[in-house]
C-alpha cells in the first residue's frame, strides 16, 4: 500500500473537478441517505442501489463507494485531467475499468482522501490511514478556532485536523511518524486548495522541538491495548501513558493564550475515581487551565470487546482477544477505562483550575466557541467577583420546569447546542437566569432574593459561565 504519490498539481486538479461535479456532504446525504458514511459490505450494497444515474452518481460510485466504474463514464463525469490525476496520485490503476484503492470522503466543506472501506482486520496494514473517525469528530467539534493562528497538528493521519485548521490559520505544521500519513496529509491539503500546511515526519512533538503554537490539536493513538498493530491506534506506550505524554508536551509547546484539544484515554481504579488520573496530571501543568471531557466509559471487559468487534464472526479469535486485553488491563490494576477529550488553555497567572464533565457524543455539536468562552470565563472569575458581572446567555438553552416525585418542583437548564450539557437547579434560580440580559449586574438581580435562592442562583450562573454558556460583561 505505497500510495498515495503526492503531486500537488494533480491533487489540485482532482479537487477542483470534484467540487464542479457537486461532490459534497449534503448532496451525498440526499442521494444515499443519512447513513451514507457507513462502510461495511451491507451498507455499500444498499448505497449502490441508491446511486442516481447522474454525473454525481458516477463519481460517488467510484470515489465514495470504491466500486468499479468504466473509465469512459468517469472521464465524462470528472474530465480527463481529473481521471489522469487519479493515476498520478496512484490511487487508481489505468485501465478500461477503474476502481480506486482509496476513498474520498466529504467532511463539511472539505474533501478527505484516506484508506477507507478497510479489508478484513487480518489484512489491514500497520500504516493504515483513517479518514474522519468518531474521535476525529470529537477533536473537530471541541477545538477553539481563531483567525491568524500558528497551529500544530500532532499525529495528523489523513491530515483532516490540519486542513480544518488551515481554513483559519496562517500556518499549520502537521507531524506524523507514518510517511504514508504525511503523503495523505499533503495530498488532502492540495485537494482542498491549501498552501499553508507543512508536513514533518517525527514521533509526537519531536519534529517541533523548541517551537510554540497558538493552537495544538492531536487525535492521539490512545487506545489502551496489549497490541501494537496499527500506528493510528496503538502508541506502543504502556496503559494510558500516551495521554499523559501528549497532555504534558502540548502544554509545553503552547504560546501564551494558546489552546490545545486532544483525544485521550485514561484508567481508573473504579467508576467513582474514573477521572482522577487526568485530573492529577492537569494539576501538575504549568500555567494551564484544563477541561477533561469524558465521552465513553466502560469496564475492562466492555473495553476489550468494543475494540475487537472485527472478530465478531470469529468466536475463537474474539474470545482470545478479550482474554488478552482484559488480562492486560488487570496487570495495570485498571477497573475502569475512559475515553474522551482534554482541552487546555495556557495563560500566565497564579490561579489555574481543572474541570471534569461528561459529554454525550450523540448530542455534541460544534462547540469550539463554547470551549474558548468557558476558558475565558474561568480566567476572568479568578480576578473578578461574579456578582459584579453582567451575564448574558451566549448559547441557546431550554429552561425546564416539572413536578418530580411527591409533587416536588424540579428545574434544569438544557443547552441545545455545543456540548448539550444539562444543569439541575431550582425553579427560583431558573427565574434569575431568565432575567440575564447582559446589562444588569447579578448582584442587582439578586437584591431581593432569599438566601436559598441567592446561593442556588450564584451556583447556577457560575456553572453556566464555566461551561461557556454565558458571556460575562
Amino acid at each position: 500500500m505505497a500510495y498515495p504519490n503526492f503531486d500537488r498539481a494533480a491533487a489540485t486538479a482532482l479537487g477542483a473537478a470534484l467540487r464542479r461535479s457537486g461532490f459534497n456532504e449534503p448532496a451525498l446525504s440526499e442521494m444515499l441517505g443519512d447513513d451514507a458514511w457507513g462502510n461495511d459490505p451491507v451498507d455499500v450494497a444498499v448505497h449502490e442501489r441508491r446511486l442516481a444515474p447522474t454525473r454525481l452518481g458516477t463519481v460517488a460510485r467510484a470515489l465514495f463507494l470504491q466500486l468499479p466504474v468504466e473509465r469512459e463514464r468517469l472521464v465524462g463525469a470528472l474530465g480527463q485531467r481529473a481521471v489522469d490525476a487519479l493515476f498520478t496520485i496512484e490511487i487508481a490503476e489505468p485501465g478500461e475499468t477503474i476502481r480506486p484503492r482509496a476513498r474520498i470522503m466529504p467532511v463539511g466543506e472539505l474533501l478527505v482522501l484516506a484508506d477507507d472501506h478497510p479489508p478484513p482486520s487480518a489484512d489491514v496494514p500497520r500504516d493504515y490511514v483513517a479518514a474522519y473517525t468518531p474521535t476525529s469528530r470529537l477533536c473537530d467539534c471541541l477545538t477553539p478556532r481563531r483567525r491568524g493562528e500558528r497551529v500544530l497538528d500532532v499525529g495528523t493521519g489523513s491530515g483532516v485536523q490540519a486542513i480544518l485548521a488551515a481554513r483559519h490559520a496562517s500556518h499549520v505544521i502537521a507531524t506524523d511518524v507514518n510517511p504514508r500519513a504525511l503523503a495523505f496529509a499533503d495530498t488532502n491539503a492540495a485537494l482542498n486548495g491549501f498552501t499553508n500546511v507543512e508536513t514533518r515526519r517525527g514521533s509526537f512533538f519531536d519534529a517541533v522541538e523548541g517551537e510554540r503554537f497558538d493552537l495544538i490539536t492531536c487525535n492521539t493513538p490512545y487506545v489502551v491495548s496489549p497490541e501494537n498493530r496499527f500506528e493510528y491506534r496503538d502508541s506502543g506506550l504502556r496503559g494510558d501513558e500516551v495521554t499523559q505524554l501528549v497532555m504534558r508536551s502540548a502544554a509545553e509547546h503552547l504560546a501564551d493564550d494558546g489552546y490545545a484539544t486532544m483525544t485521550g484515554s485514561w484508567l481508573g481504579d473504579d467508576e467513582e475515581s474514573a477521572d482522577q488520573r487526568p485530573y492529577d496530571w492537569a494539576k501538575g501543568l504549568r500555567d494551564c487551565d484544563a477541561w477533561i471531557l469524558s465521552v465513553w466509559e466502560s469496564d475492562p471487559l466492555e473495553h476489550a470487546a468494543s475494540w475487537n468487534r472485527e472478530h465478531a464472526d470469529e468466536p475463537e479469535q474474539l474470545a482470545e482477544a478479550i482474554t488478552s486485553w482484559s488480562g492486560y488491563l488487570d496487570e495495570l490494576n485498571a477497573g475502569w477505562v475512559s475515553e474522551g477529550v482534554i482541552a487546555l488553555h495556557k495563560r500566565p497567572g497564579k490561579r489555574h483550575g481543572v474541570r471534569v464533565d461528561g459529554v454525550d457524543e450523540d448530542g455534541l455539536d460544534e462547540a469550539g466557541d463554547q470551549v474558548r468562552r468557558a476558558f475565558e470565563n474561568r480566567a476572568r472569575l479568578t480576578t473578578t467577583d461574579l456578582l459584579d458581572e453582567r451575564p448574558a446567555l451566549a448559547l441557546r438553552v431550554e429552561l425546564e420546569h416539572e413536578l418530580g416525585p411527591r409533587g416536588r418542583a424540579e428545574a434544569r437548564v438544557q443547552l441545545v447546542e455545543g456540548t448539550s450539557s444539562t444543569i439541575e437547579t431550582t425553579p427560583a434560580a431558573l427565574a434569575i437566569v431568565e432575567r440575564l440580559d447582559g446589562k444588569t449586574k447579578l448582584r442587582r438581580l439578586l437584591r431581593n432574593a432569599d438566601d436559598g435562592t441567592r446561593r442556588a442562583s450564584v451556583r447556577l450562573v457560575r456553572e453556566l459561565a464555566e461551561l461557556g454558556a454565558l458571556r460575562l460583561r
